[in-house]
């Protein structure tokens, strides 16, 4: 019988965790393609991710404290709709976010050295890998370091923003257009990531104290979090350059310290992306070696990688490290992970359908959270670019073809 993992995460740990993922270096960067898309109407595409993000983390929180295991939807989409709808889940979430890892490891390469990006990016999947191989609880300490310091700097530049007098309303007026229903679910969508971090807390369902308790708290707390930097953050960018310039920006936190006269932020935002890329590479890691963990439990990955030792799941954790720093040797993935949004999506809607079969006696939500949730999760991933959904799409059948061959060989 393979060693279990230990519970030693508490709600503020959990929540750190979440928000080490949430708050990210998207943050930092999709604020601009966003806007590109919803222009004038960036805040409600912002509100309307949020309502989504709420709706997907009212479904996972009743699903995590029912089943308080490692591997999130994998495992309840497997225990409440079937092996298939599972498997499913796992694939588009390991495959989709091991090449975010890989995104997220080029964007602090970018950031510090970018000469260096690549060498520098694999010099990050190594160390953080082999950091959480000292256990969960050391990881979520170093975070804690890296959450803070990025909310400090995000909340910095929202401040100098809005202090700007005035503001930008020349811009404003010349960007407010009528872009249409498809433009804010495409920025809705863009924007829908800096959320979806929760789900991190739902994979380590395994190592959290009290989890019926803690994680629901933890997913809760984080999101709101997220949602009150995001609205400063937004409010702020649009204040500060208005939605044309805030399209066109290729560093919108950057230019926002700027038009504010606070050039001195300038720097500090780069360092400030750095470490966010950091954060969010380590909450990456931990929570698709949980999946690893739970799909090799099922033999839906190699049985060699369920074997945890002193309550760390350190062989998984290996096999991620290794497939990233893979993936940075032989391609330049910032342009080309397209998939990874579509994969996400489906990960949810999975989770939503999931929560929709749970009974009163299970602590079931409202039916409207996981209809709602759910719908909106197709609705956004139909709307993202074609080439995303294509890719998307290629993915998912890849998986499916795999699942088949190795139910017949069973």
């Amino acid at each position: 019988m393979a060693e279990g993992l230990s519970r030693r995460l508490s709600t503020v740990d959990a929540v750190v965790v979440g928000l080490s993922a949430m708050v990210g270096a998207g943050v930092f960067a999709a604020l601009a393609p966003a806007a590109r898309a919803a222009g004038s109407w960036l805040l409600a595409a912002l509100a309307l991710a949020a309502l989504v993000a709420y709706c997907n983390a009212t479904s996972s929180a009743r699903l995590a404290a029912l089943y308080p295991e490692s591997g999130g939807t994998y495992v309840y989409g497997r225990r409440r709709l079937g092996h298939l709808w599972g498997y499913l889940a796992g694939w588009g979430f390991a495959i989709g976010k091991t090449a975010s890892c890989a995104a997220m490891a080029l964007t602090f390469g970018a950031y510090v050295a970018p000469a260096l990006a690549r060498p520098l990016a694999i010099g990050a999947v190594v160390a953080l890998t082999v950091l959480n191989l000292f256990g969960v609880q050391r990881s979520a300490g170093v975070a804690r370091v890296l959450v803070a310091f990025v909310l400090a700097v995000l909340v910095a530049v929202s401040l100098a923003g809005l202090g700007l007098a005035g503001g930008n309303a020349a811009a404003y007026a010349a960007f407010s257009r009528d872009v249409g229903v498809l433009g804010v679910l495409q920025g809705a969508g863009l924007l829908f990531f800096a959320f979806a971090g929760y789900a991190r807390i739902a994979t380590l369902g395994e190592e959290v104290r009290d989890p019926s308790r803690t994680i629901p708290r933890a997913i809760g707390i984080a999101l709101a979090i997220a949602l009150a930097v995001y609205a400063l953050v937004a409010v702020s960018a649009l204040h500060a350059l208005g939605p044309l310039r805030l399209a066109m920006s290729q560093a919108p936190l950057a230019d926002v310290a700027r038009a504010s006269g606070a050039g001195w932020l300038v720097p500090v935002v780069g360092v400030g992306a750095a470490v966010a890329a950091l954060g969010a590479l380590l909450a990456l890691l931990l929570g698709i070696s949980r999946t690893v963990l739970a799909m090799s439990r099922e033999r839906d990955l190699p049985a060699a990688l369920a074997i945890v030792g002193d309550g760390v799941p350190r062989r998984a954790e290996v096999a991620v490290g290794v497939a990233v720093v893979a993936l940075l040797l032989v391609a330049d993935l910032r342009g080309a992970i397209g998939f990874s949004s579509f994969g996400v999506l489906v990960y949810y809607a999975v989770a939503n359908a999931s929560a929709f079969t749970l009974t009163r006696e299970e602590g079931a939500p409202p039916r409207w959270i996981p209809v709602l949730g759910f719908v909106l999760c197709v609705l956004l991933a139909c709307s993202l670019p074609l080439s995303s959904v294509l890719s998307g799409l290629a993915v998912f059948a890849i998986g499916v073809t795999i699942w088949a061959v190795r139910s017949r060989l069973r």
